[in-house]
């Protein structure tokens, strides 16, 4: 198998049965935010157990009606009059980034018999003005944020059509950081969401629901609280959560070679252009090398060693042996992509012997924020898209070719 993104069916059927007992035992209505996870022939998966999808604007909003054909929250910082015609059609929830676009939509919406029936709401995303995250890139409460309305903008504004509040402040983050955002939600709204006309409370994505340590009993408790208190209907749309750990990228060792005491090696597949949330973020993935005695698709073989920090460079060691930490895993190589961006690294991993051409590389954890990312930069060839079936088996369901490259600018 060439370069592939290879996503489990089981792993996201399983990841979204925790989403729906979590749901369930809140009482709120939860949808899969598409901005994360857009693979839409992976969708039967998880249908039966969401209420629909988040759109980050019209594109989105056509897959989900086109694709999920259940419930459509849509949101963007910026619609065109265009958008707003179109996604009065059929969107579910319309929500507006500031008052700015809802009065220069507000008659077209209003106007629509769907909104005068009641089956398309509106909603305006506010900014609680409360970090609690640890990376700015991803803090849309920082001073000046494009995202949101504070609580001083609204101040003796007619707000007549609306019937949502929607923040979205979390980033891979626990049930915790919601209760602090959740205090700052009532000191600045709080009195808006008491008022009738607010019938829901959109809390955005960024919960970790599905991983291990996330405190669900946490997050049922302030989903309640917060409908007791409001007399308001709930809605998550975490994205990351329905995709983690059910995909990886698989990559094949082009070369290998050394330059100024660094082993390196160049892999089929770049940061850049098909994991960029490793340079953005910056993250580190879980990088696991396949040994040829081993199937193909297993990557539970031998794990490289990740080390504390951004980026670990063996070169900083003071020790003439390159620095690695654990002494079993001596075969230290700096990972990197095809492309000219001098950046264009993974980071620096220890194997449990040296890497070879031809070795099968696997980067986990890479069906979330990966593929609705991905670009053809440099005329790099984007890898296929594999689906995992329960019983082992693989279905190729894309592959890209030269004229995918060529027709898109064009």
């Amino acid at each position: 198998m060439s370069a592939a993104y290879v996503i489990s069916l089981p792993a996201l059927e399983r990841n979204a049965r925790i989403l729906r007992e979590t749901a369930d035992a809140a009482g709120c209505k939860l949808v899969l935010a598409l901005k994360g996870f857009s693979c839409w022939k992976a969708f039967d998966a998880i249908r039966p157990y969401l209420d629909g999808c988040c759109a980050s604007g019209l594109w989105e909003g056509l897959l989900a009606r086109d694709y999920f054909g259940k419930h459509v929250v849509t949101y963007s910082p910026g619609y065109t009059e265009d958008d707003i015609r179109e996604l009065c059609e059929f969107t579910d929830h319309l929500d507006f980034n500031s008052l700015s676009q809802w009065f220069r939509f507000r008659e077209i919406v209003m106007a629509h018999p769907r909104f005068k029936s009641g089956d398309l709401l509106c909603g305006l995303r506010v900014n609680p003005q409360c970090s609690t995250g640890s990376t700015p890139l991803y803090d849309p409460c920082v001073a000046g944020s494009r995202l949101g309305i504070t609580a001083d903008q609204l101040e003796g504004v007619d707000l007549t059509g609306l019937s949502g509040l929607h923040f979205h402040t979390l980033c891979e983050q626990n049930s915790d950081d919601l209760e602090k955002t959740l205090v700052a939600v009532e000191e600045k709204f709080g009195h808006l969401l008491r008022s009738k006309q607010f019938t829901y409370l959109n809390m955005g994505g960024g919960h970790w629901i599905t991983k291990p340590f996330y405190d669900r009993a946490l997050l049922v408790r302030l989903v309640q609280e917060t409908k007791a208190r409001y007399g308001v209907e709930v809605w998550l749309e975490p994205g990351e959560a329905a995709a983690i750990h059910t995909g990886v990228l698989r990559s094949t060792v082009l070369d290998v070679f050394e330059s100024a005491g660094h082993k390196l090696a160049i892999l089929d597949i770049s940061a850049t252009a098909h994991m960029p949330d490793v340079l953005e973020m910056p993250y580190r993935p879980d990088v696991y090398l396949v040994d040829r005695h081993e199937p193909p698709v297993e990557v539970e073989s031998q794990p490289a060693v990740t080390f504390e920090g951004e980026f670990y460079h063996p070169a900083d060691e003071p020790s003439a042996d390159p620095g690695v930490r654990d002494p079993q895993a001596a075969f230290v190589y700096r990972i990197g992509g095809p492309t000219c961006l001098a950046g264009d690294v993974t980071g620096d991993f220890a194997f449990h012997r040296p890497l070879a051409i031809g070795d099968v590389i696997v980067f986990d954890d890479m069906a979330h924020y990966t593929m609705v990312k991905t670009t053809t930069f440099n005329g790099v060839k984007h890898p296929a898209i594999v689906l995992q079936k329960a019983d082992g088996t693989l279905e190729t369901i894309r592959e890209f070719g030269y004229a995918d490259f060529r027709d898109r600018l064009a």
